[in-house]
């Protein structure tokens, strides 16, 4: 087996694909990637048992064909130091002696044979459902919950975005009990309906990975979830069981609005932070008719921050406490100039919004105020 390659081309594959390897297998043959040839195309592939990413790409003077694995760190290493040029790798079919050469140099090595490897990919079970859709808009919803994704095992529901799939628009929704985000795009147009939680790890990678590509494939089964592209295809394991319901919690007569310019708010919330408890992170919003006052204090330490914010609010004055890193999380994802937060009292949670909204788009924030003692 024979083909040739440009250097960076493989490189920039192979550091695509080595994303769902873990730095700990459990089966050593899954710290390798799976070469495969087949005419004129070489797939690149590698597996955590749970998730599989393979990705496609053109070779030239291909002869023969078949699989090997590689290991993967020693190959991306070896491609990222390597000068942009063609490389030939050479197969011997009979002792899987591989040959990897270019004008100033050869590397040997010996493969792996790739029926060794662990069938995995295609996992569909039952019916499925199959829709495109655009590669940027799937980014969007991605983008707009991953940093709401829960952490803890003891709700796995919660370890990752649902997908709430309707015929004209998709509902992105995370949440860790503490904040809620819930995106809404009407772009796609699945023609299609049903639902499924996608695990925080391929959610990562499809962001990564596939945002080059124009346009997404999804295929959905009962159990598994398959993205394909020209490129690269992923599939992956969906977390079982139901997402809460996310619109019972999401309060709808907030009657006090406050609009505030987002960048000023971000970077009082993190001076005034520096001064507060690094522990809790809470600073106290005290809103007043055109003012907003952020106050934080570390009694430990006996320090404390105040600043004022100048915005648009004419509800009543009170007092309401949010976690730090929580607010600039939020508002780093909004990406509008102002932004809207929608509050009833010191115990209810705040919905924050962009003041302008993309078209055919609604992100709608939720977030849990903390405990406040005057």
């Amino acid at each position: 087996m024979k083909f040739n390659v440009p250097s960076k081309t493989l490189h920039s594959y192979v550091s695509a694909v080595c994303k769902i390897i873990n730095a700990k297998n459990a089966l050593t043959i899954l710290n390798n990637f799976l070469f495969s040839l087949d005419g004129d195309i070489l797939t690149v592939k590698a597996s955590d048992m749970e998730n599989c990413l393979v990705g496609r790409l053109p070779v030239t003077g291909a002869e023969g064909s078949g699989s090997f694995c590689l290991d993967a760190k020693r190959i991306v290493e070896l491609l990222k130091e390597m000068p942009d040029q063609g490389i030939t790798f050479e197969i011997n079919d009979e002792n899987l002696e591989v040959k990897i050469s270019y004008p100033n140099g050869l590397y040997n090595t010996v493969a792996i044979n790739g029926i060794e490897y662990p069938s995995t990919g295609e996992i569909f079970e039952g019916e499925t459902i199959k829709f495109t859709a655009p590669t940027e808009q799937v980014m969007k919803g991605i983008e707009n919950t991953i940093f709401a994704v829960g952490t803890d095992d003891l709700r796995p529901q919660m370890m990752g975005i649902l997908w709430d799939v309707k015929p004209d628009r998709i509902v992105f929704v995370a949440t860790d009990t503490r904040k809620l985000v819930k995106y809404t795009n009407a772009l796609i147009k699945p023609e299609a309906e049903c639902s499924f939680i996608l695990p925080l790890k391929p959610a990562s990678i499809l962001k990564n990975v596939f945002g080059k590509e124009d346009v997404i494939e999804v295929t959905i089964s009962e159990k598994s979830v398959q993205f394909n592209s020209p490129s690269f295809t992923l599939d992956c394991r969906l977390i079982k069981g139901a997402f809460p319901p996310y619109d019972r919690v999401i309060p709808t007569n907030n009657p006090y609005t406050l609009t505030v310019d987002r960048l000023s708010l971000i970077t009082a919330v993190r001076r005034v932070g520096v001064f507060g408890d690094g522990g809790n992170g809470l600073v106290k919003f005290k809103l007043a008719p055109d003012v907003l006052t952020l106050r934080a204090r570390d009694n430990s330490y006996g320090t404390s921050g105040r600043e004022t914010v100048a915005c648009e609010y004419s509800g009543n004055e009170f007092m309401i406490g949010f976690g730090a890193q929580y607010l600039i999380e939020i508002f780093n994802t909004i990406s509008s100039t102002d932004v809207i937060m929608k509050l009833s009292d010191a115990s209810h949670p705040a919905v924050c919004q962009p003041a302008e909204a993309e078209p055919e788009t609604e992100l709608l924030i939720l977030l849990m105020p903390m405990n406040i003692v005057d």
